[in-house]
């Protein structure tokens, strides 16, 4: 088996840091079912290529315990040569920093897109198959036969190295009918971990689960339910997510206060160019849109789904090309560094963290407070303490199933101020909403300037 890692970027050198495998030495690692050796064809400035070989044992691997259903117990079989799910173990073991983002000499580089090539031999897929699972991610897809069921495979694109590769990582088991380790609980939560921002929008998601779980309905069954709020209600704020808080929050007109106050409060400041993230149906986008101080609007969100529902409301098609002008919508991850997060002078994350792990806000923090750095950020997210006032919420319950966590007045006061001690940025946090007499107002709102 045989996958190439390219990159154009210069120094292209700057690959071997990025895989931490030096381009001056080839290096091997011996695996339970073979050998794996990493070496660099080309090395220069300009192009550079590291090669992963794996050579298979079948004759070890009839003999081993991962002989798997019997799919692998001939002598004779495509095992050697094809890229199966024993090139995507070897990913994850071999080249296991590069996947996860890590890269302790040029860490910025590690969170940045950059031109890459990757090409794979005899990959057991059709070319419509890949076309199907690897261009909604964004990827130029060359697909070339090379004999009944097998493909060359050419993915090119402007991207994370670590997201490359974590997208081979799950979609190589995809393609492979003969899984050599067992499927378990532990492979769903591989799947969602390596899929995380990108699986829950995917169109061909079911596909996707059903084959990399090796068709276990149960297994598949659990994966979908927890890819499921995404879908319905992505994690930026889409149709679903928006009626699930309001049910929860009614009388209380509460979205439409959010979306007034944090227009006003960008009005006031008298910035111009605004960064919606998590723009999710871009309600707050049509607010600004309204007013012609604000000259430029950028949504970004991670649902493609929710992407299309903004350009709808916003009647995109229809819009004069004067005011086409005025708006754009893109789809992105917000813990990855992207260029087309800077130069704004406001961003407005509204309702949109507490939609993240708690251990990916450090990756927000970054990718917003330091990289993007806007003169104004405003954020605002559910007051915890305001949760009792509600009948129709059950208590210790959060206001919708997408939620990763609600935080207190308390809770959020102190996040804000690390935040902005961290990246130079002065903080007001205040209630936002009619406010009870001891739980305050059912959300809240902090204003961050940049010092």
């Amino acid at each position: 088996m045989l996958l190439q890692l390219s990159t154009t970027h210069y120094p292209a050198t700057d690959l071997g840091f990025l895989l931490a495998k030096n381009p001056v030495r080839a290096q091997e690692f011996s695996m339970s079912f073979g050998t794996a050796r990493i070496f660099y064809p080309v090395a220069t400035d300009e192009n550079c290529t590291c090669a992963l070989m794996l050579d298979v044992d079948p004759v070890a691997l009839v003999r081993g315990k991962n002989s798997g259903e019997g799919l692998l117990s001939q002598y004779v079989n495509d095992r050697p040569y094809a890229a199966t799910s024993f090139l995507s173990v070897t990913i994850a073991q071999v080249l296991r920093s590069a996947m996860s983002g890590v890269c302790k000499e040029k860490p910025e580089l590690a969170l940045t897109a950059i031109p890459l090539r990757a090409q794979l031999e005899g990959v057991p897929a059709s070319p419509p198959l890949l076309e199907k699972l690897f261009a909604p991610l964004g990827y130029e897809v060359e697909a070339t036969p090379v004999g009944p069921r097998h493909c060359r495979l050419v993915l090119r694109a402007m991207t994370k190295l670590s997201d490359l590769l974590s997208h081979l990582y799950v979609l190589i088991p995809v393609l492979d009918d003969n899984k050599h380790y067992f499927i378990g609980d532990d492979e769903v939560e591989k799947l969602l971990r390596r899929g995380a921002g990108w699986l829950e929008q995917h169109p061909e998601r079911e596909l996707i689960v059903a084959r990399y779980l090796k068709k276990q309905k149960r297994l598949i069954r659990v994966a979908l339910e927890r890819l499921a709020p995404v879908e319905e209600g992505d994690e930026t704020g889409d149709t679903v997510k928006d009626e699930e808080e309001q049910r929860a929050e009614r009388p209380l007109s509460l979205h439409q206060i959010r979306l007034d106050t944090v227009a006003r409060v960008l009005k006031e400041a008298g910035v111009k160019r605004v960064l919606d993230l998590g723009c999710g149906e871009g309600r707050l986008m049509r607010e600004l849109l309204k007013d012609g101080q604000f000259e430029f609007v950028r949504g970004v969100d991670a649902s493609h789904r929710a992407l299309d529902n903004a350009a709808d409301k916003l009647r995109f098609d229809r819009m004069p090309d004067r005011q086409k002008e005025r708006v754009e919508l893109l789809f992105g991850v917000l813990t990855y560094r992207d260029e087309r997060y800077s130069g704004f002078d406001a961003a407005a994350l509204v309702e949109v963290i507490e939609h993240l792990d708690p251990a990916r806000l450090p990756a927000l923090e970054r990718v917003v407070w330091e990289f993007a750095r806007p003169g104004m950020i405003v954020v605002t997210t559910p007051n915890r303490d305001y949760n009792s006032v509600w009948e129709s919420l059950p208590a210790g319950s959060m206001r919708h199933r997408d939620h990763r966590f609600e935080w207190t007045r308390a809770e959020f006061e102190s996040w804000a101020k690390s935040v902005a001690d961290k990246f130079n940025y002065s903080v007001e946090t205040s209630p936002l909403g009619p406010e009870h007499e001891t739980l305050g107002a059912p959300s809240q709102m902090a204003i961050f300037r940049r010092g």
